[in-house]
């Protein structure tokens, strides 16, 4: 039988050590746990330079899910992030631009249009009609895809009309919604 508390007695007080070691194992725990959540789930980035007005701003900050795509493929429209597959003096680390092109499809620019297995593609969330040269017909290879900026002013975006189609492994994530600044919180 073991005694009951005593009435007005109080529990021993822990130590200052005994506290700073819990919260450091607590801090650490989150740290590990964040960590594992931003490498295998998501991720947060932020928006550099124009090629995807007026859809994204510079510095916006993004929130990337990047599981979606191990149980689905990417879709025309999607906003993804992916590797630059580019070669040069200005290759970045990651492209953030829209999917136009899925897997056997065909993509033209002709007369400034864009095409997409021989239908004119509408284009809404773009300002102004394609300013660069036209482009193709090229027909998409199994596992492929062809993302272009929705900056279509001459030479504001590094997509696939310069460095070809991008496989599926070069595609991070999709960018689900941008989370700052706070006034222009909106999902993608």
């Amino acid at each position: 039988m073991v005694p009951a508390d005593k009435p007005g007695t109080e529990p021993k007080p822990r130590s200052l050590s005994s506290e700073v070691w819990d919260w450091v194992k607590t801090i650490v725990i989150a740290f590990v746990i964040m960590m594992l959540l931003n490498l295998f789930v998501f991720n947060l980035s932020m928006v550099k330079g124009q090629s995807m007005q007026p859809t994204l701003y510079e510095k916006e900050r993004l929130f990337i899910d990047k599981i979606v795509y191990d149980f689905k493929a990417p879709s025309r429209g999607e906003i993804v992030v992916l590797h630059d597959p580019s070669d040069g003096p200005d290759k970045k680390e990651y492209l953030v631009k829209r999917v136009i092109g899925i897997p056997g499809d065909m993509i033209e620019v002709k007369d400034h249009k864009l095409y997409v297995n021989g239908q004119l593609k509408v284009e809404p969330y773009t300002e102004v009609e394609i300013q660069d040269p036209d482009f193709g017909p090229l027909k998409l290879d199994e596992d492929h895809y062809f993302v272009m900026g929705d900056n279509r002013h001459a030479g504001a975006s590094k997509d696939s009309r310069s460095f070809g189609s991008v496989s599926a492994k070069a595609i991070v994530g999709r960018a689900e919604f941008i989370f700052w600044p706070i006034s222009q919180i909106r999902g993608l």
